[in-house]
């Protein structure tokens, strides 16, 4: 059984912009799968849905075997424990430490009580710490996050959602705002979550090149309908161009050096 399906989903802002356009795929268990299209094209209200930060119009969108679009708050709460998120601008609490802003990822899981004064058990604060030295941020397990760069941030994000212990990790465009250094800090260390921990990513990308070099499975979104679905050997210059109405060259960017046209 696959991990998620898209069955006929499509949203509709303002009764009028149509965001996704009857998407239907499914992902695997352990799968590594990047989405690329340009700005506007729908990828992140497609990640979005998945753990209804925002509503389907309509359609079902099944997650480890229920389907989101009829849970309720509390059914709901759950699958969002099981689903990390990493966000493009960090979504971190930047006057907290890094540690604490770790251990936030157990609240899902914790009383509303625990939650509010901050209670956490010696063996969370241990595993927080351990996932903070995997990721090369044991050192800074104490300054505020606002004091980090923003590579050292996304990793915190990563940590977060790892603290989690998702099925799932959905992460937003996470090295948009990121230098090609940084960027590739991350996605190698997305790609290590993946292949040693077995969680299933999904990541939106504008860098077609990032794209075929992390992914085992690129899907091609444009004007919020699936254009292609596929592996990075198949996708052309032409499909590329179908989904960016751009050219090729202008989406290039080599991770771990200089951008370049």
């Amino acid at each position: 059984m696959p991990i998620l399906e898209f069955k006929n989903v499509s949203k509709t802002y303002d009764n009028e912009t149509k965001a996704l356009n009857d998407v239907s795929f499914s992902i695997e268990e352990g799968e590594f799968v990047s989405i690329i299209g340009p700005s506007g094209a729908g990828k992140s209200t497609l990640l979005r849905c998945i753990n209804r930060l925002v509503d389907a119009s309509s359609g079902e969108i099944v997650f480890d075997g229920q389907d989101v679009t009829q849970m309720k708050n509390k059914e709901l709460r759950k699958v969002r424990t099981k689903t990390g998120m990493i966000f493009q601008h960090y979504n971190l609490v930047d006057r907290l430490s890094v540690i604490e802003n770790v251990l936030h990822g157990t609240l899902g899981k914790k009383s509303t009580f625990s939650g509010m004064i901050g209670h956490y058990t010696e063996e969370e604060k241990l595993r927080a710490f351990e996932i903070l030295e995997s990721l090369g941020l044991a050192d800074q397990a104490y300054k505020r996050c606002d004091e980090l760069s923003g590579g050292q941030k996304q990793r915190v994000g990563i940590a977060r959602a790892i603290m989690q212990q998702p099925k799932l990790i959905l992460c937003d465009e996470p090295i948009a705002s990121l230098d090609p250094k940084s960027s590739k800090i991350i996605m190698d260390h997305l790609a290590d979550i993946n292949e040693n921990q077995k969680i299933t990513c999904i990541v939106n990308l504008h860098q077609v090149d990032v794209a075929m070099k992390y992914s085992e499975r690129i899907i091609g979104v444009s004007d919020g309908k699936i254009v292609y679905d596929g592996t990075p050997e198949g996708l052309d210059q032409k499909t590329i161009h179908k989904i960016y109405q751009s050219k090729t060259s202008d989406l290039i960017t080599d991770i771990g050096g200089e951008a370049h046209e």
